[in-house]
C-alpha cells in the first residue's frame, strides 16, 4: 500500500553480527546519505529511508519466498533474518511526487553512469590514462575474462558531456548493449535488462510494444522496424531531457567546485568519437551540463578523486602505517563513521598541497571513497504519462510528440566504498591498463596493425614518382 522497499544487510555465512553491530551498519549507511550525499546531490535527490524492526518470523518467511528469486552469482551471502532490522526505503521505481501507490503506468530507467571524466593527475604513469577513460579500458578485460560477450560502445563521457547528439549516441548504445549499466521497469517489473550476468531480457522489438501505449496512446503508428525505432528515439529524448532537468531547488551545499579538468572532454576511444574522426569533422565539444541537473551534481562527486588511485595509494599507505602504530585512533579518525556534519565538513578541503601530514592523506582518501561512491551510483528516472489539464505547476513535466510525462529523478547505491577496498583498486586499475595495452592499443597501432590486418579488405594506392 505504501509502496516502499525493505533491505536487508546480507553477510557471507558463518559471519553473523551482533544485533547491536547489524544496528550500527545500518545506522551508519542511513548517516552517510542523510549528512554527506545529500550535501552533494541535493535534498530532492537522494533518499536515505529510516531504521525499522520487524517481527522475525516475517523475516524468516521473507528469507525462504525470496531465495529462489536470487541470482545465483548473489547467492554466497545470506540475508540477515536474526537482528530484524531493515532498512525502510521508497520505492524509487514510482514516481517520488506521491507517497501511495498510483494507478495509472509507471515507467522506470535505471542508469548507472560510472566515471564521467578522463583522470587529470600528474601522478598517472602510463600516457594512455589520459586519452581513454577508464570504462571503455575496462570492457576489454571484463570482454577477456567473460564476464560480457561483447564491449559496449557507451562512454560515460559522451553521457557527461551535455552535448544531446552524443548524450543521444550513449543511450543508444546502453539500448544495444545494457549489461549491468541499464535496466527498465513497467509498474516495478523488469522488462529490459539483465538481472544477474546471465539474465538478461534485451529484446528491443519487445520493449517498443511494451513502450508504445506511453509515447503513442492513440496507437496510430504501424508496428515493425520503423515503429521500434520511432519509440526508441521517444524514449532516448526522453531520457536525455530529464537528465538535464533541474527538479532541485538546493545547490550541491556549500561545496567548493572542482575545476574540471584541463584534459580532454572526449575519450579517444568512444566509438562516436571514432567516427567523427573517420568521416574527417573535428571534435565536437562538450556543451557542459546545466548546474542544477543531476548529472552535474554526480560528476562533481566524482572529480573528488584528484589525485587518480595511483597518487591516492601513497597517502593510503600513510593513513595505513599509522593506524599499525595508534590502531586506537582508528575511530577518532572517523574511517568508520560516524559520518556526521563534522565528517562533510572534512570533505571541502580541496587542497592538493601534500604537508606530510596524516591529517592530509585521510582527507584525500576520504575524498576517493565519495569519488568511488558516485562513480557506482545509478540514477533512477520514472515517468508517468499526464493528461494536458492534470500537469500542474508543481510537478516537473517532460513532452514527446505525442504525449507528455510527469517523472522524478533519484540516485541510488549511495553506500560509502570501503576504505579496506583501496589496495584492491590500486591492482585492478593496473591490471586494466596493462591488459588495454597489450591487447587493444596494439591492434590500433600503426606499425603493428599490419600484423592483425590479413583478414581486412585493403585498398592500395599508386602514387607517381
Amino acid at each position: 500500500q505504501r509502496c516502499v522497499v525493505l533491505r536487508f544487510l546480507k553477510s557471507p555465512p558463518n559471519q553473523n553480527k551482533t544485533s547491536e553491530e547489524i544496528l550500527h551498519h545500518l545506522q551508519n549507511i542511513v548517516d552517510f546519505g542523510k549528512h554527506v550525499m545529500k550535501q552533494f546531490f541535493g535534498e530532492n535527490y537522494v533518499h536515505h529511508g529510516e531504521i525499522i524492526q520487524l517481527p522475525l518470523d516475517f523475516v524468516r518467511q521473507l528469507c525462504l519466498k525470496i531465495q529462489p528469486e536470487r541470482p545465483e552469482s548473489r547467492c554466497d551471502k545470506d540475508m540477515d533474518t536474526l537482528s530484524g532490522y531493515a532498512m525502510c526505503l521508497p520505492n524509487l521505481t514510482r514516481l517520488q511526487t506521491y507517497r501511495f501507490v498510483e494507478h495509472r503506468p509507471i515507467l522506470c530507467i535505471e542508469i548507472k553512469p560510472k566515471c564521467g571524466f578522463i583522470p587529470f593527475s600528474s601522478h598517472v604513469s602510463q600516457e594512455i590514462k589520459h586519452k581513454v577513460c577508464r570504462y571503455c579500458m575496462h570492457q576489454h578485460l571484463k570482454v577477456a575474462n567473460g564476464k560480457w560477450k561483447r564491449p559496449s560502445k557507451y562512454c560515460p563521457l559522451d553521457l557527461f558531456s551535455g552535448n544531446k547528439q552524443r548524450m543521444h549516441f550513449a543511450l543508444k548504445s546502453l539500448l544495444q548493449e545494457a549489461q549491468n549499466n541499464l535496466k527498465i521497469f513497467k509498474n516495478g517489473e523488469l522488462i529490459y535488462g539483465c538481472k544477474d550476468d546471465q539474465d538478461c531480457v534485451s529484446d528491443v522489438n519487445e520493449l517498443a510494444r511494451h513502450l508504445k501505449p506511453f509515447f503513442f496512446p492513440s496507437n496510430g503508428l504501424v508496428s515493425g522496424p520503423h515503429c521500434t525505432r520511432t519509440i526508441v528515439k521517444e524514449l532516448i529524448h526522453v531520457i536525455t531531457m530529464t537528465l538535464l532537468s533541474s527538479t532541485d531547488a538546493c545547490r550541491a551545499g556549500d561545496m567548493k567546485t572542482v575545476p574540471i579538468s584541463q584534459g580532454r572532454s572526449y575519450c579517444e576511444a568512444s566509438a562516436f568519437n571514432k567516427e567523427l574522426v573517420r568521416n574527417g569533422k573535428h571534435k565536437l565539444e562538450s556543451s557542459g551540463l546545466p548546474r542544477g541537473c543531476l548529472l552535474y551534481k554526480t560528476l562533481q562527486a566524482q572529480m573528488l578523486d584528484m589525485l587518480d588511485i595511483e597518487g591516492l595509494y601513497p597517502l593510503y599507505s600513510r593513513v595505513e602505517q599509522y593506524l599499525e602504530e595508534f590502531p586506537e585512533e582508528r575511530s577518532t579518525l572517523q574511517i568508520d563513521g560516524p559520518y556526521n556534519e563534522a565528517f562533510y565538513e572534512k570533505l571541502l578541503d580541496l587542497s592538493s598541497e601534500d604537508d606530510g601530514t596524516v591529517a592530509f592523506a585521510l582527507t584525500k582518501v576520504q575524498q576517493y571513497r565519495i569519488a568511488m561512491t558516485a562513480k557506482d551510483c545509478s540514477i533512477m528516472i520514472a515517468l508517468s504519462p499526464c493528461l494536458q489539464d492534470e500537469c500542474s505547476e508543481q510537478r516537473p513535466v517532460v513532452l514527446t510528440s505525442k504525449s507528455r510525462f510527469t517523472f522524478s529523478v533519484s540516485v541510488l547505491d549511495l553506500d560509502l566504498k570501503p576504505y579496506e577496498s583501496i589496495p584492491h583498486q590500486y591492482k585492478l586499475d593496473g591490471k586494466i591498463v596493462n591488459y588495454y595495452l597489450k591487447n587493444v592499443q596494439a591492434k590500433d597501432d600503426p606499425v603493428m596493425s599490419s600484423l592483425f590486418k590479413e583478414n581486412e579488405d585493403c585498398t592500395l594506392v599508386l602514387h607517381k614518382v
